[in-house]
């Protein structure tokens, strides 16, 4: 067992079985979709899901976070087999980064070899307003942890090449299909912080010189993951607000709950189409 035990290759694959013993066989995804905050509603689409709850999982916690269902589904999308987490757990929710990430080692040993990652995000570029989609292309990582942090976990690339860590090819096809159903879709870096607080103005000064275009809470550490276990990854960010100074509006989270109920219908169907074309 590895120094990052209970969430290494081997918990993961445990926590798959539990996984399997619930909902039965489960196809080979060709995509497994992380669903951000009030990002949800995508699971709806799924043909013949079948769900578990994170708290069955082992290694999962439960979900704490208004607008994460905290489940794992099942299913078919565009009617090709897909695996969902509509939710995620958080580092500011006091969990270490390799928990933070552990979902991605399940997805993986659940046979996905291929992730999408969503989040809710404040804007930091003065182009973007509330309701963009941005298609992540990079990411700053300032939450000051990293889940390859320890004892090499079997299977991970010990020093992960991170030139890359958001496939350009899938990016492209998220452009072509974004145009192809009439969404502007923006394009960007991400960075993720710890939280649970808002940024200040003088933070969100600080990150638009640093190149951020969005900011958030989470992917951070399941993107890194994922590129550890050489999975391909796709991104999307849904701008929910803009970031503090940017707008003089002060933050909240129901606004962002409220952003992304706005702009559901245009997310779902762009994922909806992704997979149909991979």
């Amino acid at each position: 067992m590895s120094g990052n035990a209970p969430f290494d290759a081997e918990a993961a694959h445990r926590a798959a079985e539990v996984v399997r013993r619930h909902l039965g066989p489960i196809d080979e995804p060709v995509l497994a979709i992380v669903l951000g905050s009030g990002l949800g509603g995508l699971a709806g689409r799924i043909e013949n899901p079948a769900a578990i709850g994170f708290g069955v999982i082992p290694g999962f916690s439960a979900a704490t976070v208004a607008g994460h269902a905290g489940r794992l589904i099942v299913g078919r999308l565009a009617g090709r087999p897909v695996v969902a987490l509509a939710g995620r757990f958080h580092m500011y929710e006091g969990h270490p980064a390799e928990q933070a990430a552990f979902s991605v080692r399940v997805l993986h040993a659940l046979g996905a070899r291929t992730l999408f990652v969503s989040n809710a995000a404040g804007g930091i570029n003065a182009a973007f307003a509330p309701g963009d989609l941005m298609i992540v292309t990079d990411h700053l990582n300032l939450m000051f942890r990293n889940p390859l942090v320890g004892t090499l976990v079997a299977g991970d690339v010990r020093f992960p090449d991170m030139s890359e860590p958001y496939d350009r090819a899938l990016a492209r096809l998220l452009r072509e299909i974004g145009t192809s159903v009439g969404i502007t879709m923006r394009e960007g870096v991400y960075c993720g912080l710890l939280g649970p607080t808002y940024e200040t103005p003088a933070e969100v000064r600080m990150l638009r010189v640093l190149g951020a275009d969005a900011v958030g809470m989470s992917t951070v550490p399941e993107v890194v993951v994922a590129r550890a276990m050489g999975m391909r990854v796709a991104g999307v960010s849904c701008i929910t607000n803009l970031a503090s100074g940017v707008s003089p509006t002060p933050l909240s989270h129901a606004e962002v709950i409220e952003t992304t109920t706005r702009v559901a219908s245009q997310f779902e169907t762009l994922v909806e189409r992704f997979v149909a074309a991979l």
